[in-house]
């Protein structure tokens, strides 16, 4: 037996497609920052050390390394607001 609930709406297509997932928009890179540029990140395991900034990746987030032979700091994905 199959029982209605009653207050919730089923979501139906109305015949529409619906579209994909939307591509994120990296967010925009402040000034200072280009490739090879010295950042010191705020927050997590790594806070306080200096690394290099490598890139900025689609999802917005900013690639750097210590490098790791250097300071021991990975390649690591980190947030604009943390360095």
């Amino acid at each position: 037996q199959v029982f209605k609930t009653f207050g919730k709406k089923s979501k139906r297509s109305s015949g529409v497609k619906s579209e994909g997932k939307r591509k994120a928009v990296p967010t925009k890179l402040k000034k200072a920052i280009v490739p090879g540029s010295i950042l010191i990140l705020l927050a997590g395991r790594f806070r306080g050390r200096r690394v290099i900034f490598l890139k900025q990746l689609e999802s917005g987030l900013l690639l750097v390394t210590g490098p790791y032979a250097v300071n021991g700091v990975p390649l690591r994905r980190v947030n604009q607001r943390f360095c």
